[in-house]
């Protein structure tokens, strides 16, 4: 039990951990606003202002989180040229999209035009699902390139180092996975945005989309 404390504590220490606790808050109430709203308009009502006071927290707590992604381009070696130019363009897309949130932020709480938050968000989103394509293929060819190695491990030898080896390739596969769960929901919800939809704009898809994409970081973020 203790133990379980320590890593929640360590967990909303960070930038990211509150993060996702708070997107999960954002996408349960979404859900809970959808299934009562036809039986309890009321209680659907206080599920929206939880909703959106979530969004916007959410926003502004992420001020400054493009830089993120400037310093993770200027810091990657990149194994090879696919590789650098990979993550390059991933994190370029993440850039465009956590930067015009700063805008979409101030436009939906009256700072700016609100006529300006249609425009911001189509851009934000834009850039949110470009990046979120190149994480995935990444993410792919590594994972594939993990297995490969896995299966010349496992036909060297029982050696202890080897299979050390192995169990670090199957923990960083699943978090890779967890990794392209959360990028391909949160592709759901930029599509939402970009290019509206009646499946991908429905509260059940989005509700679900956001709480794979809240916990597959959780799970990444859990102090291990």
């Amino acid at each position: 039990m203790n133990d379980t404390v320590d890593k929640l504590v360590i967990f909303l220490a960070k930038r990211d951990g509150i993060d996702k606790l708070v997107k999960t808050f954002q996408y349960v109430s979404k859900l809970v606003h959808w299934h009562a709203e036809r039986t309890s308009p009321e209680f659907a009502g206080r599920a929206k202002k939880w909703e959106v006071a979530s969004g916007l927290s959410r926003k502004a707590f992420r001020s400054g989180r493009f830089l993120t992604g400037f310093n993770a381009i200027r810091r990657s070696p990149g194994a090879t040229v696919t590789f650098r130019l990979l993550a390059i363009l991933s994190n370029a897309g993440e850039m465009v999209y956590f930067f015009f949130d700063h805008f979409l932020w101030l436009s939906r709480i009256g700072v700016l035009d609100t006529k300006l938050a249609p425009r911001m968000s189509f851009v934000s989103a834009f850039g949110e699902a470009f990046g979120y394509i190149f994480f995935v293929v990444s993410d792919f060819i590594l994972i594939r390139k993990g297995i490969m190695e896995e299966r010349r491990l496992v036909k060297c030898g029982e050696e202890g180092s080897e299979q050390e080896n192995i169990k670090k390739i199957r923990v960083d596969r699943v978090m890779r996975l967890m990794a392209v769960a959360a990028n391909l929901a949160d592709l759901v919800i930029a599509i939402a945005d970009i290019e509206p939809n009646p499946f991908c704009n429905h509260a059940v898809t989005l509700g679900i989309s956001g709480l794979v994409s809240a916990w597959a970081g959780w799970y990444r973020n859990w102090p291990s």
